[in-house]
């Protein structure tokens, strides 16, 4: 009975820890947003302690940082932690998909097509939480196959210091992203180019989050002057 109930907590304390990381990955946690332990608890029907956990995991992993003892936030981003963020996500990513196309098959692709299919219907419908959720998920199937634990656990830790702002770039995408990248790294896999795969992956992080997000951040700066 002990074994089964400590199982049974360890699992509770997982599913909030990837609920409120997911969440955090997504951009439903606003910046600067103070989050408290009670309030959450509340929010997911658990006691204090997996929450209490789950939010110094997540303080660990770079994503929030502490206000006070019972209040953590998603950290308040700046125009230098925001380009090395991006300079991060180019490295990592165009290296996991030109590692992942020998292994990408037919199955994959089609799955690729049909994410891609939601994350435009998304933003048809201008839900952003859903598209972030979809891009986010486009680029980890396009990154499975074929990889171990080290690099997606890399990229992941990345995107949760960016997701919020990939939320943020989201609701003005219109004004810089003309050209679907996704589309040009599904050309890419199917003709089995790496240096197209890489190109596409990187003008699809470059063109979007990047370009919005320098836009965003600077004229923050400006209006803060």
């Amino acid at each position: 009975m002990a074994l089964e109930e400590g199982k049974a907590e360890k699992s509770l304390k997982q599913r909030v820890y990837r609920t409120l990381r997911n969440r955090v990955m997504s951009g439903a946690v606003a910046p600067g947003l103070p989050i408290t332990i009670n309030g959450v608890a509340e929010d997911l029907a658990v006691s204090a302690m997996p929450v209490r956990e789950a939010l110094h995991r997540l303080v660990a992993d770079g994503a929030l940082e502490y206000l006070d003892n019972r209040r953590v936030r998603v950290p308040e981003m700046t125009l230098s932690k925001f380009e090395e963020i991006i300079a991060a996500r180019i490295a990592l990513e165009t290296l996991a998909a030109t590692r992942a196309l020998p292994h990408i098959d037919a199955e994959r692709l089609e799955r690729l097509e049909v994410i891609d299919t939601a994350i435009d219907e998304a933003y048809a419908a201008n839900d952003l939480l859903q598209s972030t959720e979809l891009n986010f998920l486009f680029h980890r199937t396009l990154y499975e196959p074929g990889a171990s634990g080290v690099l997606l656990d890399l990229m992941e830790s990345v995107w949760l210091r960016l997701g919020p702002f990939m939320r943020l770039a989201t609701d003005k995408l219109e004004e810089s992203y003309r050209i679907d990248r996704h589309a040009e790294a599904l050309d890419a896999i199917r003709a089995r180019d790496p240096d197209a795969l890489s190109a596409a992956i990187e003008a699809d992080i470059q063109d979007g989050v990047g370009h919005l997000g320098r836009h965003f951040l600077k004229e923050a700066t400006v209006a803060a002057r």
